[in-house]
């Protein structure tokens, strides 16, 4: 994710929270689904680590930590162009009735 337009800025210039969390709260979301069984978040916490300057590129990495029966935990580890960590999330599944994509049968 790119950084830079100035949307996406805060009062003091750097990259808005709220939009660090939506893409580690997207990659969690893509994590949790990629067993193709519909899945919701019970619950996610997010640590700013460092902050994003204007103009610089964010990824997101996902890491399944546990999944047991339909509970499920993953950290988000959001990394700047440099490869810097500078936000950590944790998210806690569950999973629900239905699919993501649907079966043929």
């Amino acid at each position: 994710m790119h950084a830079g337009a100035p949307g996406f800025l805060n009062g003091h210039q750097i990259c808005h929270g709220g939009l660090i969390f939506t893409l580690a709260d997207s990659t969690f979301a893509f994590a949790c689904n990629s067993y193709n069984v519909n899945t919701v978040a019970a619950g996610c916490s997010i640590e700013f680590l460092r902050p994003v300057a204007g103009g610089d590129v964010l990824t997101a990495e996902a890491t399944e930590q546990t999944l047991n029966g339909r509970h499920g935990i993953y950290d988000i580890r959001v990394t700047n162009r440099a490869g810097e960590t500078v936000a950590m999330f944790r998210g806690k599944s569950t999973q629900i009735k239905g699919t993501v994509i649907p079966i043929d049968r």
